[in-house]
Formats: C-alpha cells, structure tokens, sequence
C-alpha cells in the first residue's frame, strides 16, 4: 500500500474528526470530494485506489480534476472551490507528514481559487412570505410541521443543517423565548423568538408531544429530515403560491432564500448590520454587507440626501412672495 492510504485516512480521523471535531456536514463533503478526486485519479493513471501514491496527485492531475468539475460533471465555480479547500486542507497536513513529497504538495497548495461573478441576492417579499406560509395543509400533520418549519426559518434565518438538526429541547417558549442552535465552526448562538412564532411552535410541541432530545422536525418515523427532503417539500409550496402570488414565478427560491429574507426584513426595520451577523452567526462582518448592496431602498434614500448637482451651497431662502407670483404668471 502507498503512502497515500494510510495519509487520507489519518487525516480524516486524526486531523478532522480528532483534531477539528468538523461537523457531519463537512465529513461528507470532504469523503465525496475525495472520493470524486480518487475516481479521476484512477481512471487518469490506471491504478488502483490503494496503490496510488501522493506524487500521482500532482498539479496537472488536481487542474484536471478541478475542471473536469466545471466542464464534465457541470459544477459550479462555488463547488469547485469548496472541492479545492478541501483538497488544500489534506495536502496542508501531507506537508507535516511528508518532507519527501514537498515539491508536490507545494504546487497543489499553490493552485488559486476561481473568481466569479456574485448573483444579486433573492429574497422573498411580505406579500410573498405570505403566499409560502398559506401552501401547507395545516389539516394535515405533515402541512403543521412544515408550516411551523416556515415560519421559524424565516423568522430567525436559520441555516438549513441548523433546522434539520434542532431538538424539541433546543426551543425555549417561556419568558425570553428563543431558539438554541449550534452553526459553523460549532459555535452555539441563542436567537429570539417572536410572538407569531412562539404561538406557532407552542401549538406544534402541543398537539404532537415528545421527548426532549427528539427532532423538532420529525418525518412520520421519527428521524430527523434530510436537506433533501426539506428543499423537496419547500418546492412543492412554491408550486402552490405561484398560483396565488405571481411575483413568485419569476424567483429561484430555496431554504437559504428564506435566510436572506430574515436579514433583508432585519436590515429593512433599521437593524444595524452587525446585528445582523450576530442574529445569523456570521463569522465575518464582511459577510453580512451583501445586504447592504442589495438594499435598493437604503440606496434610494441616500440618493435623497445628496444635493443636487448645480446647486450653491448655503442656507435655503424662501423667495419672496410677490416675485414668485410674477414668476408664475
């Protein structure tokens, strides 16, 4: 066996899950890349898995990789670069282990990520989140949950890996209602709850009861749903509003739509932005100025208070009433 087994194994149970105590989240992105990247790899070279060494991996086979990513398997530039971070993570540790390889990892560590452009941000509108929270048949079970998961979503702007993860114990509805919630990097953040959501999620956990460590979110055999799930449901809804709202039928609209909703609603009522961050546990301020660009309102207003070209500066003066009469004639 190469050196190349037994380094991505190590990496994975001594520096992510050991080390880093990474999410389940990130794992999996990690083992699909490298999974991907070994599937390449192999039919590149010819090897086996386990016989392929680190040199094998050199600049030329990962710049193939990356592309065939984009071009091949239709990848976006955002996922190619999230391949490529993880990618630069396992050689940043093969540079520890592995003096002899230096030339190799260097080169890959070197490989840039791709620029792109920046879509504008979509959010929804009050007429539009009305339309979304009406699709669910709250008749039914699956429509009370799902109406419950709206509506907490939008409120806080929980990331979707935060809502498929919250427990019947993470929700407090009592004096300071909030919602407890472990994000990126596992850092816990509190977020406060509504009237209108309290009401909602009270009404939830009362009519369908359970233990405290049990999903909030449940499917009908009691495990938690999957992203795919959630993005499935949330697809049929919009389906059932764009009959009713037809502003909705021109939008691309996801879980993480519902996220910059929260903010947009946040940044419209006067929040500061760095509120903001914190209510989204953005690790970067940095991060949450993509609403500010995307705020027309607040550029609109700016525009207001700017004075007009042409215009002398100094204290407005009324003209006087008789020669804006003649003025006018």
């Amino acid at each position: 066996m190469s050196a190349l087994a037994p380094l991505l194994q190590a990496f994975f149970t001594d520096r992510l899950i050991a080390q880093r105590h990474a999410s389940e989240h990130t794992i999996a992105s990690y083992r699909d890349t490298f999974r991907l990247l070994l599937g390449y790899a192999v039919a590149k070279t010819g090897k086996k898995p386990s016989a392929l060494d680190i040199a094998d991996l050199d600049v030329a086979l990962i710049a193939g990789f990356l592309d065939h990513l984009e071009h091949d398997r239709r990848n976006s530039v955002r996922t190619r670069n999230n391949r490529l971070a993880a990618i630069h993570s396992m050689f940043g540790y093969a540079a520890l282990h592995h003096p002899e390889h230096a030339a190799v990892i260097q080169r890959v560590l070197a490989i840039p990520v791709k620029r792109y452009e920046r879509r504008m941000l979509t959010w929804l509108t009050n007429t539009e989140v009305d339309a979304l929270l009406a699709a669910p048949d709250r008749r039914t079970w699956t429509g009370q949950r799902d109406h419950a998961l709206l509506v907490l979503a939008i409120q806080t702007g929980l990331r979707i890996s935060e809502l498929i993860t919250l427990t019947r114990a993470d929700i407090h509805l009592g004096a300071g209602a909030h919602v407890h919630c472990i994000g990126k990097g596992r850092k816990q953040r509190a977020t406060p709850l509504t009237p209108l959501t309290v009401q909602v999620l009270r009404g939830w956990l009362t009519a369908h009861p359970g233990g405290p460590h049990d999903p909030l979110f449940a499917t009908r055999t009691g495990h938690r749903l999957s992203r795919d799930a959630l993005e499935h449901r949330l697809t049929g809804y919009l389906a059932t509003a764009r009959s009713s709202c037809l502003s909705l039928r021109g939008k691309h609209v996801t879980i993480h739509t519902l996220r910059h909703t929260c903010a947009m609603r946040l940044l419209e009522s006067g929040t500061d932005v760095t509120v903001i961050a914190l209510w989204l546990g953005h690790e970067k301020l940095a991060t949450a100025q993509i609403y500010l660009h995307a705020d027309m309102a607040q550029k609109e207003r700016a525009i207001a208070r700017v004075t007009p070209p042409g215009t002398r500066p100094g204290r407005y003066i009324p003209t006087d009433p008789l020669l804006t009469f003649l003025e006018q004639l």
